[in-house]
């Protein structure tokens, strides 16, 4: 009986602007988007650090061209990781500010 009072007696300016509050959903959803990318990039990093390990173990003689194209797919997996989070930025900031 009490909660139902309160819920007669607001405006409604404060009713519809509760409804439609769909902010915290979007941040949450972007930082469970960036937590599965980061998750996927390290995944793959460990892959290709394992590969080039076996790989140099092998060979050791290609060691250094391994280790020249290793440092090069890490560093394009840190860029997805990296491009990811400018996409989320790009997609919260705006939703954040209106």
């Amino acid at each position: 009986m009490m909660t139902a009072i309160t819920a007669v007696a607001q405006t409604p300016a404060q009713t519809t602007e509760s409804a439609v509050s769909y902010k915290g959903y979007v941040a949450i959803a972007a930082g469970i988007g960036f937590a599965i990318a980061v998750f996927g990039g390290a995944l793959g990093q460990s892959r290709i650090g394992a590969a080039a390990c076996e790989g140099a173990a092998r060979n050791p003689g290609a060691a250094g061209r391994i280790q020249t194209m290793m440092i090069l797919g890490l560093a394009l997996i840190e860029s997805l990781v990296l491009f990811a989070l400018l996409v989320i930025f790009a997609v919260v900031r705006p939703i954040a500010t209106s």
